[in-house]
């Protein structure tokens, strides 16, 4: 199963000269995305890995003569895991100016080498799209409405990486196992983090304190880390794709917090299993945080998937008047309260309503949700 949207933009973007980017934590489909669409691909086709070794030395220095020998006739060439190849970014353009007649395609689960080293090089030379672990829309399209808000329950606590959803009666094992593996390989690897223990104590910090502002101040208190330090280690897991960032909204009041955020997990399951918390969402004193991050989460990706580009925060003040989420596209402003429990109600506040006029509201609830999200 995948997205049908991407599909099809990839394969409207085939028989132009940019590369398509695909990036995207790992086990969330790319390669395979790649092999259903590879029968619309110029033939021959190149696939390179850049967790091999000698494709990442080839590829690290380069020149277009030794790349027009290495590729022969191939008229595709996919770069799996490019963000693991230094210099990347000159590789493919190289590519892209010199061999006009092969297509470059690459993918990474992880924007760490891809922001440093793809997208000044490639500027206007590539089409960029984000990948995620499965959406609720497209769980709907393959099983549609009834079953989906079924399994709401089980979606909240186990998530939607393609390994768990299609391995019913496995999703903690495989849980613990994807997220001690994705969640550190990269970044430890990578980025020579030389205490782990520390990125472990912040993301389960991050994790219990999903739905609430984020102290970067409490957060190095909690773990031992310095501000700067927190900051950054946030910022890696942002480009591993395993915690997004929403900024809080201030223009008109005094008393708004203005340089405050939210940090929301891209999966319910990874997040419950960093502290590992896998009871039943009937039980947990915390279902009001996994339904907030399960729909805001929900909701960028079908934002993205639907090519929808909007402003996204939450809103706040020092009185503690709170908005969950808001929505800014082409000068109209739409608000959002995310409840539980679909018999309740919300008071929008005053102050904001007065503040930001002709802003339309919203309580998202289990009842609704597909109004949200479809």
């Amino acid at each position: 199963m995948i997205s049908r949207a991407i599909s099809s933009s990839v394969q409207k973007h085939l028989k132009d000269a940019k590369a398509i980017i695909l990036l995207g934590p790992r086990q969330v489909g790319k390669s395979t995305l790649l092999q259903q669409l590879s029968n619309k691909f110029a033939q021959p086709i190149i696939w390179w890995n850049g967790d091999d070794a000698d494709i990442r030395s080839i590829l690290s220095n380069t020149t277009s003569t030794s790349l027009r020998s290495l590729l022969g006739k191939a008229k595709t060439l996919i770069i799996d895991e490019a963000q693991r190849i230094d210099n990347i970014g000159l590789a493919i353009k190289l590519i892209i100016d010199q061999l006009k007649d092969v297509k470059v395609i690459a993918t990474g689960s992880s924007a760490f080498e891809l922001a440093n080293h793809i997208n000044e090089p490639l500027t206007g030379r590539k089409w960029e799209y984000q990948l995620f672990p499965f959406s609720f829309g497209e769980m709907v399209e393959e099983h549609g409405v009834i079953n989906e808000k079924r399994l709401l329950n089980h979606r909240l606590v186990y998530g939607y990486y393609p390994e768990i959803v299609n391995n019913p009666g496995e999703e903690e094992i495989r849980l613990k196992q994807l997220s001690d593996s994705y969640l550190y390989k990269d970044i430890l690897t990578w980025e020579k983090i030389q205490k782990p223990e520390k990125m472990e104590k912040l993301i389960q910090a991050l994790a219990f304190q999903v739905g609430n502002e984020v102290s970067y101040s409490e957060l190095g208190q909690i773990t031992g880390l310095d501000n700067q330090t927190t900051e950054r280690y946030i910022g890696l897991l942002e480009k591993a794709f395993i915690v997004f960032r929403l900024g809080a909204l201030s223009r008109n009041l005094r008393n708004e917090l203005k340089k405050s955020r939210k940090i929301y997990f891209y999966d319910n399951g990874i997040r419950n299993a960093v502290i590992n918390q896998f009871s039943p969402a009937t039980l947990r004193q915390d279902i009001g945080a996994l339904w907030e991050n399960f729909v805001i989460s929900e909701r960028v990706k079908f934002l993205a998937y639907s090519e929808i580009n909007c402003n996204q925060y939450f809103w706040r003040t020092h009185a503690q008047q709170e908005i969950d989420y808001i929505e800014e596209r082409n000068g109209l402003m739409k608000a959002y309260e995310i409840k539980w429990n679909s018999k309740s109600t919300a008071k929008f506040p005053k102050s904001f309503l007065e503040a930001y006029k002709n802003v339309e509201t919203k309580i998202i609830t289990p009842e609704n949700i597909t109004q949200f999200l479809l």
